[in-house]
């Protein structure tokens, strides 16, 4: 049996399963903060210093994830501009001198993928990477800005498993600030060090854990809507995001971001002529459907109204009207990763191994 059919037959399966295929998500936050969990947003969040329009504030909301940062007046509208993806997490102790104390744990079971020492090889600092297995696909939660590291990659962990702790290594960042920035995330594609070679983006220091090529959900959201169903699974909880805007791009076969995460297919796709990529706002994939239509070359078909620009809608991702949007470079680099519509090498590679730098 071909390659080529047995990925379909993957495609079918996970659509014919359904809920079969599905577990409900076992999760926990990453510290000992709470606070998202009880209400009280406002003591989960580390803040950001804002300084728009004369005024000097601190707003919580800035640690959440999403277009949180960054304000700009645009009429007599007040929106934010600078896409944010994870959550900044607050501590809860500090020593005398005003350095955290809270300990990082991992948020589920999982291995030890990477981790990344030296705080100057990242704008995250120090970071760690778990790799989690959810409906059968690998799903990854990244640990930022921590004062030590305390794992190998390797390392098997459980829910609860201490990490490192909390701190303030990275761009930007001070003791008052110390926090910890978490991430969950899919990874785009497997090929990820031949893209970039092929892009002259420099040397890539984290391998497949490059943040280029992780994409992620909102992990408070997550939380708080596990905490409300126990028996939530990834999938579920990424079908139920909206759709903002959706790319169609010629087929060439199954696309290896679906062989891994199969129920993210929504259709048959024998003879398929195209894969119409459905996106959250921020770039998310949250659906792949076989289609028939025909493209030369990966095409905006869809998009959520507005009468924002898109670009500040998309973190710049898609540019232009309803009846003309484009993808702009940014919008094709997720794309071209989702799809590996780059030369890749016949040499084999390890499937295993990259954060976001």
């Amino acid at each position: 049996m071909s390659r080529h059919r047995v990925l379909l037959g993957h495609c079918l399966l996970a659509i014919s399963l359904g809920g079969v295929m599905q577990a409900a998500l076992e999760i926990r936050l990453p510290t000992e903060n709470h606070h998202l969990l009880t209400g009280e947003p406002d003591q989960f969040f580390m803040y950001v210093d804002r300084s728009f329009e004369g005024q000097t504030t601190k707003p919580w909301e800035a640690g959440c994830f999403g277009l949180v940062r960054n304000a700009m007046r645009l009429g007599e509208q007040v929106i934010y501009t600078k896409f944010h993806e994870g959550i900044d997490i607050a501590p809860l102790k500090r020593d005398s001198a005003g350095n955290p104390l809270d300990q990082v744990s991992s948020i589920a079971d999982g291995q030890v993928v990477h981790t990344s020492p030296v705080a100057g090889h990242s704008n995250y600092g120090k970071y760690v990477v778990v790799e989690h297995t959810w409906d059968n696909s690998s799903f990854y939660s990244l640990y930022a800005h921590l004062a030590e590291i305390t794992c190998n990659p390797g390392d098997p962990v459980q829910a609860g498993t201490v990490l490192g702790r909390m701190g303030y290594t990275g761009v930007g960042l001070n003791r008052t600030r110390a926090h910890c920035h978490l991430e969950i995330a899919m990874l785009m594609s497997r090929h990820y060090d031949e893209w970039q070679k092929g892009s002259g983006a420099g040397a890539n220091i984290h391998g497949l854990f490059n943040g280029m090529n992780l994409t992620g959900l909102d992990p408070a959201r997550l939380f708080t809507e596990h905490q409300a169903n126990p028996q939530l699974t990834i999938s579920g909880f990424i079908a139920s995001i909206p759709v903002h805007f959706k790319v169609t791009v010629p087929s060439k076969g199954i696309p290896d971001f679906v062989s891994r995460y199969p129920w993210i297919c929504r259709g048959n796709a024998a003879d398929a002529v195209s894969w119409e990529i459905s996106f959250s706002a921020t770039g998310l994939p949250v659906a792949f459907t076989p289609s028939q239509h025909r493209v030369e070359a990966p095409a905006v078909t869809a998009i959520v109204p507005s009468t924002i620009p898109q670009r500040y809608l998309t973190r710049n991702l898609v540019n232009g009207p309803q009846n003309n949007a484009t993808l702009t470079s940014s919008g094709k680099q997720i794309v071209t990763l989702l799809t590996d519509d780059f030369p890749i090498s016949t040499v084999s590679k390890d499937p295993a191994a990259p954060p976001k730098s």
